[in-house]
């Protein structure tokens, strides 16, 4: 079989390692590149670059990967959709919910395969959570608690954290627990004299109960990606940044204080860090895109539909700091 052509719009902070796994990827060769701003990171290579999406369809490719600022989103993905051409997007899908239900529909019609870039589904130590949760491990989940902080990204200007960064944690959350959100409620501040907020403190229900938690900024000096899952057994903590995951296994005690005996509690037990291959969570993005294109089985993707539905989350959260019921 024929390698794949493939188109990436956008070389900018991330276009360029979209740009690097493209290149490397089995199965794949990178023909066109576009971005109006030019090939500032010089990841082009011997290939002409573009400025918009009709240079990708030009090109003949079979799928692209759209690395735009947000606010093109759905002008670039409403074009390759119309050329019949498969397409990845970077996360947020898009600014708005009809914004993303434009781009389901659009994609939809033509029996496309779409997928968004929410790539911390990819990471080794969510991935090897998600399985242990599915397993049983855990027993039953009581709380989902996420922490995403770190200094400003220069390189955002049309979005705040919410859709920018907090769309990780509301993806990973209702993926990893397989339940999705019924209640969230948020407070947001302005603090860096943007457009835009730069903190969010987020608490929610899942469809199953668990109560969840998300701290994200880019007001921090030090950088923290956390995702704790407590349960039944005891807590996982799975630290995105070095791709580790811990276990903290709850313990078994026996207190001679009558006072206190009665309290059903926990305590501390067995720690365990579980050895993990740690393969780069955009190589996984990337082949298991291919593999959808080149199958038709979505199963190990982000698909459009979900990324709407982490939008449709995200505008609620950015709306105001009042509890809003999404089902």
């Amino acid at each position: 079989m024929a390698d794949l052509r493939a188109g990436l719009i956008g070389l900018g902070m991330m276009g360029r390692h979209h740009a690097r796994v493209l290149k490397s990827l089995p199965g794949v060769q990178l023909v066109a590149v576009a971005d109006p701003g030019g090939d500032v990171h010089g990841v082009a290579g011997g290939l002409e670059v573009g400025a918009t999406a009709q240079h990708l369809i030009d090109a003949k490719v079979d799928y692209a990967m759209v690395a735009a600022p947000t606010i093109f989103h759905e002008e670039t993905a409403l074009a390759l959709a119309e050329a019949g051409i498969h397409t990845m997007v970077e996360k947020p899908l898009a600014p708005t919910e009809e914004s993303a239900r434009r781009i389901v529909q659009a994609f939809a019609d033509r029996g496309l395969v779409g997928a968004v870039g929410h790539i911390e589904r990819y990471n080794p130590a969510l991935q090897n959570l998600r399985a242990r949760l599915a397993e049983g491990e855990l027993g039953d989940v009581y709380q989902v608690v996420t922490r995403r902080q770190g200094p400003f990204p220069a390189r955002i200007a049309d979005v705040g954290v919410v859709k920018d960064l907090a769309t990780h944690d509301i993806d990973l959350t209702a993926w990893v627990t397989q339940s999705p959100f019924v209640s969230v409620a948020a407070q947001t501040a302005v603090k860096s004299g943007r457009e835009h907020e730069d903190l969010v403190a987020i608490v929610g229900r899942l469809a199953d109960g668990t109560v969840t938690s998300h701290l994200v900024n880019w007001l921090s000096p030090m950088k923290e990606r956390v995702t704790i899952v407590t349960g039944e057994r005891g807590a996982f903590v799975a630290d995105t940044l070095t791709a580790d995951l811990t276990y903290y296994e709850n313990g078994l005690t026996h207190n001679q204080w009558a006072g206190v005996s009665a309290f059903r509690g926990v305590s501390e037990g067995d720690v365990t860090r579980f050895a993990l291959a740690k393969k780069e969570p955009l190589l996984t993005e990337h082949e298991a895109f291919r593999d959808a294109v080149i199958t038709g089985d979505t199963t190990g993707i982000v698909t459009l539909e979900q990324g709407a539905e982490v939008v449709v989350t995200a505008e609620k959260l950015v709306a105001d700091g009042l509890d809003h019921r999404l089902r």
